[in-house]
């Protein structure tokens, strides 16, 4: 086994590309594992770690390339990384003089005057200088980036907010601005919902409903993962919620979040009442009556959200919550069950979207079913050992615990997919809970690997397989066509991630009745 590398001196990609250049050398033959990275001091260690350094040196503006494998598949890999770094189409045309690549926020702004939004996406150790500098440049931002402290996060927005520009981020991997997909967004139909979520998939979950539910959206914006933090005081949430407010397009604004410090969300809360427009929330864990008030409806659940949010923009009745578990979904779970034997009890999530995995913890301590996790909720137990399941255990593949020096499970289901045939293996397991996450940026066949290992795996007296899709029919990888090919393998595909949740709780609830317990 071979360990190589190959440096590139002040060559910078952003770090969605290098995750899917990552993705796509690690599955050629003969790669067990390779990276693609800068070179910050972060990274380094990650691939000392990892075992891909082989004596790496590189300085943060550098990118490294680092596999390992066989010899020749490793010559060919490093090859193969560099080529797809240099297949960027040059500026310009054959006619004409060409223009210079923009090496600068100030740069852009010197040849294009009018932009007002930056992306950026760089090691986190610089993200907060670049913030800053698009912000003095008179330019809103998106910050990709993670690893940026709470107390650089207060400093940019509290500069956001002297300039009335937004920020979302740090660590915003969505949002949808004047109908353009940003990040892992995915494709949505246009219409009247305006929509401010603190959660990258919580985000994605509701424009996705709101578009199967044939309505569209007027923009997505999303804040951070900590922007609802009491240091930080939800300041691009509030700035979001004013923007929507004022939007003539907007009728009807969501608000989505982890359950907030607790004065962050009556701060919230009442401007929300005060904005003159109808709003939605969903503080996920938090119970309806410490948000429902005069022009606030509470949502249980994602898709309780958008239901409620188009039925506000229609003008229709309030749909059943998707809580709700109807009779003829029991009946086909038991009818399910019925070849599963008493001793399976136990559900194993496997999740890309951390939100996900965070809703359906709280949807099994609801429903009497505590569950352990590298992420747990309030009250749920910490998973000691991330890659051994036991009891019930739901599992956020994509945590930093599984991310170090590998792309996100959304780019590259690699390990998502191991873990998954693992919990199959498990005479446990009762049921395998996952999710397929669609849109820009996401794996182009989400469930062409996972196939043949269900394919391999799944039989009769074998655990049963729930799976939700997040996507829409427009999303590059077509949603109709993965849940197609998840239900040809045996998988019983729900309509959103709180029903899938749901059940797999149910079919926890029929194997524990086998064994004479009541839940």
């Amino acid at each position: 086994m071979s360990v190589m590398h190959k440096v590139f001196a002040n060559l910078y990609q952003d770090s969605v590309s290098l995750m899917q250049i990552s993705a796509h050398i690690s599955k050629l033959p003969g790669i067990e594992q390779a990276s693609v990275v800068m070179g910050t001091e972060t990274n380094l260690v990650q691939l000392r770690d990892a075992g891909l350094d082989n004596g790496c040196k590189a300085g943060p503006n550098d990118l490294i390339i680092a596999v390992r494998g066989e010899e020749t598949a490793c010559k060919d890999a490093l090859e193969i990384a560099h080529q797809r770094l240099n297949s960027k189409p040059m500026e310009g045309g054959s006619e004409g003089p060409l223009t210079p690549p923009l090496v600068s926020l100030e740069m852009a702004a010197e040849l294009q005057p009018d932009i007002n939004l930056a992306l950026i996406s760089v090691p986190g150790d610089y993200a907060a200088a670049e913030a800053i500098k698009a912000l003095n440049l008179g330019m809103n931002v998106m910050l990709f980036s993670d690893n940026v402290s709470l107390e650089q996060e207060k400093q940019i927005k509290l500069l956001a907010q002297r300039n009335n520009l937004l920020v979302m981020g740090p660590d915003c991997g969505t949002a949808i601005i004047n109908g353009l997909p940003l990040g892992f967004a995915n494709v949505v139909k246009a219409g009247s919902i305006g929509i401010v979520g603190a959660s990258g998939t919580g985000l994605q979950e509701v424009t996705c409903r709101i578009d199967q539910l044939g309505d569209g959206i007027s923009q997505a914006l999303g804040t951070g993962g900590h922007d609802l933090h009491e240091e930080i005081g939800g300041i691009s949430m509030l700035h979001g919620l004013q923007a929507l407010a004022v939007d003539p397009v907007t009728q009807v604004i969501v608000l989505i979040s982890k359950p907030p410090a607790r004065p962050v969300a009556e701060r919230i809360l009442e401007q929300a009442q005060a904005c003159g427009k109808p709003v939605v929330v969903n503080f996920l864990g938090a119970t309806p009556e410490d948000i429902t008030r005069p022009g606030i409806t509470a949502a249980s659940t994602l898709a309780d959200a958008a239901g409620i949010a188009v039925a506000l923009a229609e003008g229709t009745a309030v749909p059943a919550s998707v809580t709700l578990i109807p009779a003829q979904d029991i009946q086909m779970l038991q009818r399910a069950c019925d070849q599963l034997p008493a001793s399976r009890h136990a559900i194993r999530g496997v999740f890309a979207g951390g939100t996900f995995c965070y809703e359906s913890q709280l949807l099994c301590q609801q429903q009497g079913f505590s569950a352990a996790s590298n992420t747990p909720v309030k009250g749920n137990t910490r998973l000691t050992d991330i890659w051994h399941s036991h009891g019930h255990t739901l599992i956020d593949m994509g945590d930093d615990d599984f991310t170090r020096g590998r792309p996100h499970p959304m780019i590259d289901p690699t390990l998502r997919n191991q873990r998954i045939e693992a919990e199959l293996k498990d005479a446990d397991t009762a049921v395998v809970l996952f999710d397929l996450v669609l849109g820009y940026g996401a794996a182009d066949e989400p469930a062409t690997d996972l196939l043949a290992i269900l394919g391999q795996h799944h039989s009769s007296g074998g655990p049963l397989l729930i799976a939700h899709v997040c996507g829409t029919q427009a999303d590059p990888q077509q949603r109709s066509r993965q849940i197609t090919a998840l239900q040809q393998a045996g998988v019983l595909v729900a309509g959103c991630n709180a029903q899938a949740a749901l059940w797999a709780i149910q079919v926890a609830r029929i194997q524990a009745e086998k064994n004479g317990e009541t839940v």
